[in-house]
């Protein structure tokens, strides 16, 4: 029987050749192989992991966050706020420089927050609360608001999905429907266009003209010094083969290791687990709110009785200690996450489901669910919720294709007739979705939010009264509140916590702590 480990086996025994030798001329690389392809640059334009991973090398933010994911400075020196909460003036530090040797100046910064305000969610609340991004001259980036937004800095500092880059004015003057392809950020790392090869690799050269904070590196926060000359990425799809690689030193980190094959990089004596999201990832089956025939909410209902996260979770880990049964719309374990979805989520209710379903005036409709091979940790899903919903009756076509493609026909509002979709599976990093302003799977921004273009005014008008709240009391019943509508209408389903493992070379040391990978501080012992 040949099995996972019987070929990781023989692999181990192979060289990589498709891997090229780089490190010449006394160059210093790192070799690094994400958990999927990178297709989308723009990391405004989507949340995807991979191109958040690729937007922290090449962009910078105003503020990062640190080790107690609270933001702090980064590209600016500090900031200013009005007696009456309105007018925020952000002060610039100096060395700021492009990657095309131009000066960073407010203009861009201020540029690069009206594009990100208009796509991502939390930036979309806090657009909704400002009147004008602008600058007062080309150190001071001057933010003017309708009314007060006491986390300012908590939107535009946040860590993920996707965070507030700055780029150059020119560039983040591209229409928020459109992706920015040229790649000139002031980040710590220069993206080789002419070097990408999307399925294959992608190449990262030290920004020399990067002047780094003085404080320790923390998550996102602090001084980003890199001490590699080269990143390159390789793409290796089959999780074995990526094992076999860093076990002949022929790569150095793996973004992520299957479960099954942690105990062989464990037992390797030049290769560690690293863990390094500490919140873990919260997978998720998105509905198309737009196409029939989940654009009908007592359809989701009818499928949410039907679904049980445990079958979901063991698919990604058999190991108890790395998963978690969370029975909430928001990930469990962080701050003001009550689980409210207890005798809702979980009841693998298929019998219930079915006639629900029929209840629900189900036609026959065609469910193309959108199943990426190539993600171990959703490709899985995909099979189990195709299972599960041809067993209540459902008319179901389980679609299989490559995470890139995934990636690309997600955000498709097509009918499925003309290559459009209706159930995709993802997951999220704990952090990025904790709370009603930052939890995409939750927000009810329509066709301006995120892929499924789930729409709810009430929802909106609950995470904007959050974000308002005066009290904790009053933020702890507006976040409870908000909870509640999302387990009633169901614009996602929660498909439980699970906390993965990459794997790096025993010599790497300064790795951090993020909710991606983070190449800066990381040396070589």
């Amino acid at each position: 029987m040949i099995t996972r480990r019987s070929l990781l086996g023989a692999a181990a025994a192979t060289p990589l050749l498709s891997i090229p030798s780089i490190a010449q001329n006394n160059t210093k690389v790192l070799r690094y192989v994400p958990s999927s392809n990178l297709t989308i640059l723009d990391p405004v334009f989507t949340p995807a992991a991979v191109s958040i991973t690729h937007g922290y090398c090449v962009f910078d933010t105003l503020y990062g966050m640190d080790a107690n994911l609270q933001p702090v400075p980064q590209m600016a020196e500090g900031h200013t706020v009005s007696d009456d909460g309105l007018t925020w003036e952000i002060t610039l530090r100096d060395g700021l420089m492009f990657h095309d040797g131009e000066p960073v100046r407010a203009q861009d910064c201020a540029a690069s927050l009206e594009r990100w305000s208009r796509r991502d969610g939390f930036g979309q609340a806090l657009g909704a609360a400002t009147e004008s991004f602008s600058a007062k001259d080309d150190k001071t980036i001057v933010i003017k608001l309708t009314r007060p937004f006491g986390r300012l800095l908590h939107a535009i500092g946040k860590p993920h999905s996707s965070p507030a880059m700055i780029m150059p004015e020119r560039l983040a003057k591209t229409d928020i429907s459109e992706q920015v392809t040229e790649m000139i950020g002031s980040g710590p790392f220069r993206f080789v266009a002419d070097e990408y090869v999307s399925g294959d690799r992608m190449v990262y050269e030290k920004f020399e003209d990067y002047v780094p904070r003085g404080e320790p590196a923390a998550w996102t926060s602090g001084g980003k010094v890199v001490n590699f000359d080269r990143v390159i990425w390789q793409v290796i799809p089959d999780p074995a083969t990526a094992a076999a690689a860093i076990q002949a030193g022929e790569v150095d980190w793996l973004a992520g290791v299957l479960p099954d094959l942690a105990p062989l990089m464990e037992a390797h004596p030049d290769v560690n687990l690293f863990r390094q999201d500490p919140f873990g990832l919260i997978s998720v089956m998105r509905f198309n709110h737009l196409q029939a025939p989940f654009n009908n909410v007592d359809i989701r209902r009818a499928v949410l009785k039907a679904i049980d996260q445990t079958p979901y979770m063991q698919a990604v880990t058999a190991d108890d200690a790395n998963r978690r049964e969370c029975l909430a719309s928001f990930p469990c374990g962080l701050p003001g996450v009550n689980e409210l979805g207890e005798g809702i989520i979980g009841s693998l209710d298929i019998e219930g489901a079915k006639k629900a379903l029929q209840d629900a005036g189900y036609n026959g409709e065609r469910v193309v669910i959108l199943n990426p091979t190539d993600i171990a940790s959703i490709h899985p899903h995909g099979l189990i919720t195709a299972d599960i919903l041809t067993r209540i009756g459902m008319n179901v076509d389980l679609q299989d294709t490559d995470w890139g493609t995934v990636v690309q026909r997600r955000v498709s509002k097509e009918p499925v007739e003309n290559g459009g979709w209706s159930i995709a599976h993802t997951n999220w990093p704990s952090i990025s979705i904790d709370n009603p302003a930052t939890n995409a799977t939750t927000r009810g921004l329509g066709e301006k939010g995120w892929w499924g273009w789930y729409q709810d005014d009430e929802m909106e008008e609950t995470a904007a009264a959050w974000l308002s709240a005066g009290s904790d009391e009053e933020a702890q019943q507006l976040f409870d509140k908000a909870h509640a509508r999302a387990l009633d209408q169901v614009p996602t389903i929660p498909l439980g916590q699970t906390f993965q493992d990459g794997a790096v070379r025993s010599d790497l040391t300064g790795l951090l702590q993020a909710s991606v990978s983070l190449f800066w501080n990381v040396d070589r012992a």
